[in-house]
């Protein structure tokens, strides 16, 4: 009975309390991460989304100075290319378009819009102003 005894002690691994002891551990850090991934994930889309935009703008001041004016309306969503505006390319969930500001054949200016559909924020640029953005509000329609 004894050596029966021994021999258990002499096996080795781990109690069900030290099991228990990583478990949380792994949960705590599990709680940290997951928010802080999701915040990074929200970023990368806001930045496809701004560069988005800066390419449209550049697209835009390319054609104007072919054409002394600014491409027309145009809109497109997720990974589509600007028929007006050679070599301009939209990321894939990023909502975006173009409009002439003005009234006249002959507009001078334009509107630019690109919005991350998993992002936090519109961005806005034109050709007098530049970038601007703007917070997203959860349950609000925002026309484009």
């Amino acid at each position: 009975m004894l050596n029966k005894m021994n021999k258990i002690k002499s096996e080795k691994g781990f109690t069900l309390i030290e099991l228990m002891i990583v478990v949380a551990i792994i949960g705590i850090l599990a709680a940290i991460a997951i928010p802080q991934f999701a915040s990074y994930r929200a970023r990368a889309y806001n930045v496809a989304a701004e560069s988005d935009l800066r390419n449209m703008m550049t697209g835009e001041e390319g054609y104007y100075v072919d054409n002394d004016t600014y491409t027309t309306v145009v809109a497109t969503t997720g990974a589509g290319n600007f028929s007006t505006l050679p070599g301009v390319k939209l990321s894939s969930n990023v909502r975006a378009q173009v409009v002439q500001n003005g009234s006249t054949l002959l507009s001078t200016d334009y509107k630019a819009q690109a919005e991350p559909l998993a992002g936090t924020k519109i961005f806005t640029g034109t050709a007098s102003i530049g970038i601007s953005s703007v917070s997203k509000v959860a349950g609000t329609a925002y026309t484009f």
